[in-house]
């Protein structure tokens, strides 16, 4: 055979053309390359002497970002596997042939896997971006001569270091013979010689993205203050999670970091997404921060801790590989920035981040809580430089890659201060610390973590090690926490029921479940309900395809009220060790009838029913804030035939039952049915729509004002991921202008700014090929104008910030650019302009001449700055 395929894990898949000289990674989410290893699809070798690894060197990206709620393109490390630990990037080394690795995929996907890898390598690229966190010049100065160090003097473009093959319809070269085609969204079809093969990275209904260790499971216990070890090994380790922890403090969850299969680490411990109070964030490589796209699916904005340096280099990186603006990232965490070498009170927690040299921006952690003698301390250390190679670094030629004698006294100060408990990345190599280090360090107990080998025995002589799940308290609980959350969860789910009734239902047994375990049976009539208080649960209805993953504070088996025969209508199973408070079914219920709440209850259950079977809503929320959006629904029925203009709608729309069409001016239209909604764009994303609405049945739908929705990190993502895939399908069924290379500036905001101006005037031209009502075209005029004003206002910022010599007569040009469209608009409508011909002709004068004459000139401009 000239084609070898593996299935490799749920959406992985290996193909190796041997003759070719090709090995393609088909999908990459998180840890694809502990999976590779794990089928030995990765092994050592030595090649001249030099001992490397093998594996893939091109990867095949996923056309979608989201496979069942998981993200599905982090190349990062694949990347890095194939530049540094196969050697294809390093000089000199006998597998480095000057080929490069290779993404292949849709343009957008590898537009933004580009930015993020860049991103992850560098962090901030230059002295402007430093100093824009509140970094004096001086301090940023010796920053960047640090980075460039590590760098090797350069901070290079991805394109230096990775080639790109964009896939279409047609069959596409990749190299030496090899060809791929899209068949559909995320089928492919491979082709050498007489042979081909077909790739499928479409993930099944009910599976996810399998994580390649077993981590067990573990008792969760909330003690006053105390640190949980979630994660000991590195990015490579293929038998246990990165290097991360978790502090648990007054009853208070809080991360640091958060590593690739965040939901399985949490599962193993017992803790559920909605008990998350914050994160303490370290830096931006994958290993720490992959699972932040977990926590942007969160039913509130978790907390974000980290210092303003470190936040904006994060959010640089994850907006990139969700192609999406900076700004927008403020919908899914609730920012908190703290301050360098100072202590930082969180409720009574308190926090120091201190300075930490790294290719990327990097901060340490120091934590403390006054308690009797003083304070007890835990210091997190994650992803530190050896002292050694610091020392080679000093140089005190102030214009030249390296870091002074006086900051490396001062990183060396901060390393070995000594604490109640500290954890250190041992990891060793070009970028992680040493444990000799540490030898001498007074602290009363050191943890060697960030390593996938054995200590060796000198390091054994200097710390501890922490396997999974074990616990170090600081200071022990006297009270029950169980018992104080679970008032807490009672109130949420029984708004108004006397205070004396909540007490008296609290005063019922917890009991605890074991992983795997069966609560209740569909089709069981159970003669208690649960209140969920730690743990996850699965609730599974697999006729219909139901699946979802219940945490803390939601009600088990309540539904059986609705019923007359009391049936269970799902089943409920354990997915880690669970604590439940057991409540008597009849008590409840009269508990309920007794404060009039009966009807009300029954309301928020039935639609609470409902609103799981769809898609927006079928993972759990936290109950206060389900039970806020049910609140404030309302229900409508829209007669056949009516017309729903897109401006008219401030709530998203749900569909219970019925048929309505989007308007697409021509093209093939899109049917929404039962579970499909609509309205979004007006009330959460506060954006005009750009088409119109036809009822073509009898329909009723659920309305949800936006301002209930757009708090809700979860939501607003698949609010935002559906919008983007149905606006790329209403406008590319009709595209005129397509999005080409040359129209590319080098710098990933502009260019998404200057795509998406295309995207809304080839729906102008769709609207005036359709010859669509005055209003509609009107509205999407007004689109384009609001997002040029908005293109305007982030291009001169960014200029300005740069210094861009040409601002003034850029921006002069600007003034002229508004008029030109709002004077073209107001012809359009007036009827002087006949046809979209007429208007293809404007458009390519006014925008794509001025993108590849004007904004390429500030484009060469900024890439010379590092900024892409």
């Amino acid at each position: 055979m000239k084609i070898q395929k593996i299935d490799v894990a749920n959406g992985i898949q290996w193909l190796n053309f041997p003759a070719a000289d090709l090995r393609i990674l088909c999908g990459c989410p998180a840890d694809a390359v502990k999976h590779l290893a794990k089928r030995g699809l990765i092994v050592s070798q030595e090649v001249n002497g030099v001992f490397c690894e093998t594996g893939p060197n091109a990867i095949l990206l996923s056309d979608t970002l989201l496979q069942n709620g998981d993200f599905a393109n982090l190349a990062e490390f694949p990347v890095l596997q194939m530049l540094y630990k196969q050697g294809l990037a390093i000089p000199n080394h006998p597998k480095n042939s000057g080929r490069k690795p290779m993404l292949i995929g849709s343009a957008e996907q590898i537009d933004a896997q580009m930015h993020y890898i860049y991103r992850g390598n560098y962090g901030l690229v230059s002295i402007e971006e430093i100093m824009a966190t509140g970094i004096p010049y001086e301090q940023a100065y010796d920053m960047m001569r640090l980075k460039l160090k590590f760098a090797f003097g350069r901070i290079c473009p991805s394109t230096d270091f990775l080639d790109t093959c964009v896939v279409g319809s047609d069959v596409i070269p990749i190299i030496n013979g090899v060809s791929v085609r899209r068949l559909e969204p995320n089928v492919f079809e491979f082709f050498y010689e007489n042979e081909t093969v077909t790739v499928n990275l479409n993930l099944k209904t009910g599976k996810m993205y399998e994580c390649s260790y077993n981590l067990g499971f573990r008792r969760f216990e909330p003690e006053y203050f105390a640190v949980i070890h979630s994660g000991d090994g590195d990015g490579w380790d293929v038998n246990r999670a990165a290097m991360s922890s978790i502090i648990t403090f007054q009853g208070g969850i809080y991360l640091i970091d958060a590593g690739p299969h965040l939901l399985h680490t949490m599962a193993a411990l017992g803790i559920g997404i909605h008990q998350i109070d914050g994160i303490f964030h370290t830096h931006a490589h994958d290993d720490h921060f992959a699972g932040l796209t977990v926590l942007m699916r969160a039913g509130r904005r978790i907390c974000y801790y980290a210092t303003k340096l470190v936040r904006s280099s994060v959010q640089k990186k994850l907006s990139a590989l969700l192609s999406i603006e900076e700004e927008r990232l403020v919908d899914f965490f609730d920012f908190h920035d703290l301050e360098f070498d100072q202590w930082n009170n969180i409720d009574g927690l308190e926090v120091m981040p201190v300075f930490s040299p790294h290719p990327v921006e990097t901060n340490l952690f120091i934590f403390r809580t006054l308690w009797a003698e003083g304070y007890r301390t835990y210091a997190h250390f994650a992803d530190i430089t050896s002292l050694t190679l610091l020392k080679n670094m000093i140089t005190e030629q102030s214009d030249a890659p390296g870091l002074s004698l006086q900051t490396y006294a001062k990183v060396e100060q901060a390393y070995l201060t000594p604490y109640d408990l500290k954890k250190i990345d041992v990891g060793g190599g070009m970028i992680h610390g040493e444990a000799k280090d540490f030898k001498n360090d007074q602290s009363s107990r050191i943890l060697l973590a960030h390593r996938a080998t054995e200590f060796t025995p000198e390091e054994k002589e200097i710390g501890s090690s922490a396997p999974f799940g074990t616990v170090d308290v600081l200071i022990k609980a006297q009270s029950n926490g169980f018992r104080r959350h679970a008032f807490a969860y009672l109130e949420a789910n029984l708004p108004e029921v006397a205070v004396h009734d909540i007490r008296m239902l609290l005063n019922h047994p917890m009991i605890e479940i074991n992983p795997g375990s069966i609560l209740i049976k569909e089709g069981d009539e159970p003669s208690s309900i649960f209140l969920l208080l730690s743990g996850q649960v699965e609730k599974i209805r697999t006729r219909d395809h139901l699946f979802s993953t219940l945490s803390a504070g939601a009600l088990i088996g309540d539904d059986t009220i609705l019923h007359n025969d009391s049936a269970a209508q799902f089943t409920y199973r354990a997915s880690s060790f669970v604590r439940l408070l057991e409540l008597p079914l009849d008590l409840y219920v009269e508990v309920i009838r007794r404060n009039g709440l009966f009807e009300s209850v029954k309301h928020f259950i039935h639609m609470q029913a409902f609103l799981n079977k769809t898609s927006l809503f079928f993972e759990s929320l936290p109950v206060s804030v389900l039970r806020r959006i049910i609140d404030g629904a309302t229900e409508r029925f829209f007669p056949s035939g009516t017309i729903i203009r897109g401006n008219q709608l401030d709530s998203i729309h749900i569909i219970r039952s019925g048929l309505v069409e989007c308007d697409v001016s021509g093209a093939v239209p899109i049917t929404l049915k039962a579970g499909d909604f609509f309205g979004e764009e007006c009330a959460v994303l506060k954006m005009p729509i750009l088409f119109q609405f036809y009822v073509i049945e009898d329909t009723h739908v659920v309305q949800i004002p936006g301002n209930l929705i757009d708090t809700v990190p979860v939501l607003h993502w698949k609010i935002f991921n559906n919008h983007q895939q149905q606006l790329a399908k209403l406008i590319k069924a009709e595209a005129i202008f397509n999005w080409q290379n040359y129209f590319s500036i080098n710098v990933a905001q502009m260019d998404e700014q200057h795509k998406k101006m295309i995207d809304i005037s080839n729906k102008i031209m769709a609207h005036l090929y359709s010859n669509a009502n005055e209003k509609l075209i009107s509205d999407t005029f007004d689109a384009l104008i609001e997002c040029t004003r908005h293109h305007i206002v982030s291009e001169e910022k960014l200029l300005g910030f740069y210094n861009y010599p040409d601002l003034s007569s850029h921006s002069e040009s600007h003034e002229k650019f508004i008029l030109q469209l709002t004077d073209y608009k107001k012809r359009v409508l007036n009827g002087e302009i006949p046809d979209k011909t007429a208007f293809m002709n404007f458009f390519e004068y006014w925008l794509i001449r001025h993108i590849t004459n004007e904004d390429s000139k500030y484009g060469q401009f900024l890439n010379a700055k590092g900024v892409y």
